[in-house]
């Protein structure tokens, strides 16, 4: 039999949760099939590092652009770059224009299995409907939680079988226990001192200035460490310095394995809300922390029964400092939380199910059981 061939369709290859999901099941098939990366910044590929050396994969040299007005030269040039492929792989809005190229250019075309991780703050009508007509072409639509499935199902008005929710997984055995620390640059712990942290991509939708603002009313010892890089640096450094808290932020940009670090936080926040569930917060409750963060969302559905109490009302600088400031005041409360939200993660997001879960649906889009994991 030979070895699959698979297209990735990404806005950018930068690390991120997409993109780290996508290197996680690459790894996870290693030399059972073939990879070709596409990403619309084609200097934005700094996910590759975490491919393993076993992969085979290449990057795609001048493809079609993913990304700009809608055009019909531009979509047969993307269905003829993804013919040749057993199956194609897009993931967010960056690269829906994959899906509608197989739309309007389906003959011969490969299998399109679509991925969101959520919408964006500047979702619209517009960018709705688009996505309802493009993702008619899509053997299946995957996303990670359950208000991003009610959005697939009522407002993209994709047909339930069409729709797979598939939580985040992680490595859990990498996160149990006391491991071996990786210091984070410009982190050096003072006595006393609490630590509120979180992983960022540095994009609007993060808003993280709101998470700096709210940071400033919390009482005692306390810093930010904000792990990533991304456009938006600049304007957390701006509000850092408006509210006097560029001795207590830390940046320290994108650090490896989350797993070697997060456990040097204290508890893990989050400013932004809405229908995204992201990988960094999953990966702070595998590393058993509590979580500040507004209750609307995936975050409150994601997180334990015990967590929800800590969670603001809204993603208001206002209210996070409250949520923020119920955990940096309570030793016990903390250790009680982030033990409960250890215990879900151990029930529903362990990796190996979500690599399962994975390899089954892209071995039915290809009609090739057992192709991907024997």
């Amino acid at each position: 039999m030979a070895t699959p061939r698979i297209l990735h369709l990404h806005s950018s290859f930068d690390p991120g949760g997409p993109q780290d999901r996508a290197v996680r099941l690459m790894n996870a098939w290693g030399p059972r099939a073939r990879h070709v990366l596409v990403s619309a910044e084609p200097d934005a590929l700094g996910a590759r590092a975490a491919i393993a050396s076993d992969v085979r994969y290449e990057v795609a040299q001048d493809p079609p652009p993913l990304t700009g007005r809608p055009s019909v030269a531009r979509y047969e040039a993307i269905a003829r770059m993804m013919r040749g492929f057993d199956l194609v792989l897009t993931h967010g809005w960056g690269a829906i224009d994959g899906v509608m190229a197989r739309r309007v250019f389906g003959r011969g075309a490969p299998p399109v299995i679509h991925h969101e991780d959520g919408p964006g703050p500047d979702e619209g009508a517009e960018r709705s409907l688009y996505r309802r007509i493009a993702l008619s072409a899509a053997q299946a639509l995957v996303v990670p939680g359950g208000r991003l499935e009610q959005i697939a199902l009522r407002t993209w008005r994709q047909p339930r079988g069409r729709v797979h929710r598939i939580p985040h997984g992680v490595d859990l055995d990498l996160y149990a226990g006391a491991r071996k620390a990786r210091p984070i640059p410009g982190l050096t712990r003072r006595p006393n001192e609490i630590v509120v942290g979180t992983i960022a991509a540095f994009q609007p939708a993060d808003d993280l200035p709101a998470l700096v603002t709210a940071l400033g009313g919390v009482s005692g010892r306390v810093r930010l460490v904000i792990v990533g890089d991304g456009p938006e640096r600049a304007a957390v450094q701006r509000a850092a310095d408006a509210m006097g808290l560029s001795d207590r932020l830390v940046l320290p940009g994108r650090l490896a394995e989350p797993h070697r670090f997060l456990r040097q936080f204290d508890l893990f926040a989050l400013a932004s809300g809405g229908a995204r569930l992201p990988m960094g917060l999953v990966e702070a409750m595998a590393a058993g922390l509590p979580i500040a963060a507004a209750a609307n969302g995936e975050v409150a559905d994601t997180v334990s029964g015990v967590n929800r109490p800590c969670l603001a009302a809204s993603g208001d600088p206002l209210f996070l400092r409250e949520s923020i400031q119920a955990l940096v005041a309570d030793a016990d409360l903390r250790t009680r939380v982030g033990a409960a939200n250890r215990a879900v993660a151990e029930a529903e997001h362990g990796q190996e199910a979500m690599i399962a879960r994975h390899a089954a649906l892209y071995e039915r889009a290809m009609g090739r059981p057992g192709a991907l994991l024997t």
